[in-house]
């Protein structure tokens, strides 16, 4: 028996250099679901757009709108509105799909096909596959979120023109300061969704299903924001981890009101440790190879 052998590795065998990061990232990019999660995203921008274009001019007060109506006025005013209103319709419900089927996806789908155990034979220790996967897997939905924002953004520039940043309650937010205020919210909107994230990425851990833990983080985000509307449940609304979702639209006010965006950022924080513990915790005690 060599040295080797006494130690449990074989010669020339470093756990550091298994499943590289850029090896991961270029297998999840092979994948479709990934190819059409970033096509969607770029198409996105471009319905909403011909969408306006089609308007036929009729009554703006028919059937109402509310808020919403006024928000949609100010899209096309220019890029950095239009690029709000972007982000406006699709962080209550797209990115979290998104993002979800991102850290949902990820680990499941490996367990769903029979090569995680292989990847575990290799042998790829588990800290690493599960860090490697969990970093590829919030990259990617980074990647999403940015390339929705800047499609948004030279689209709505293209089309409308450079305006400055208008808030829904008045007011306007100009010169550079536009774009910065947009990289505000886009940054509290990847904190918020370490919420999704984690959650799913835990559900991952669990099945073996994919659909089942894309599903269940988004299922348990919807019954999360169905709670919040309920007043009778008073201050425990607060521990809901879609309370502070909306807050970002406080980076609209002048001056912005940071409140609620420093509570929702140390809740989704919170909440995010817990979830990502919990599935790394499962995942090194877990029987994956039997």
């Amino acid at each position: 028996m060599t040295s080797t052998d006494i130690v449990g590795g074989a010669t020339g065998y470093r756990p550091g250099a298994t499943l590289s990061l850029w090896t991961e990232i270029r297998r999840q990019a092979s994948r479709r679901r990934t190819q059409l999660a970033l096509g969607f995203m770029v198409l996105l921008p471009l319905i909403i757009l011909t969408a306006f274009q089609l308007d036929n001019g009729g009554d703006d007060n028919e059937g109402g709108g509310g808020e919403f109506s006024r928000l949609s006025d100010l899209a096309t005013s220019g890029g950095a509105n239009f690029t709000l209103f972007t982000l406006l319709v699709s962080a209550g419900f797209l990115l979290v799909v998104v993002v979800a089927l991102f850290c949902g996806d990820t680990v499941a789908s490996e367990a769903s096909w029979g090569s995680l155990r292989y990847l575990l034979a290799m042998p790829v220790p588990r800290a690493r596959l599960l860090g490697v996967k969990v970093t590829v897997a919030l990259l990617y939905s980074l990647l999403a979120i940015l390339v929705l924002v800047g499609t948004a953004l030279l689209a709505g520039t293209l089309r409308y023109g450079w305006a400055p940043l208008t808030a829904p309650i008045g007011g306007e937010i100009s010169g550079g300061a536009s774009i910065v205020r947009l990289l505000e919210i886009v940054g509290y909107l990847c904190v918020s969704l370490l919420v999704v994230a984690s959650l799913a990425f835990l559900l991952s851990v669990l099945t073996d299903a994919p659909l089942g833990a894309v599903g269940g983080a988004v299922l348990l985000q919807i019954l999360s924001n169905i709670l919040d509307q309920i007043t009778a449940l008073g201050n425990l609304r607060t521990a809901l981890p879609t309370h502070y979702s909306d807050a970002w639209l406080g980076l609209l006010s002048t001056p912005t009101q940071t409140d609620d965006l420093v509570k929702g950022s140390i809740a989704a924080l919170a909440y995010a440790t817990v979830f990502f513990s919990l599935a790394w915790w499962r995942f090194l005690h877990k029987d994956v190879v039997s």
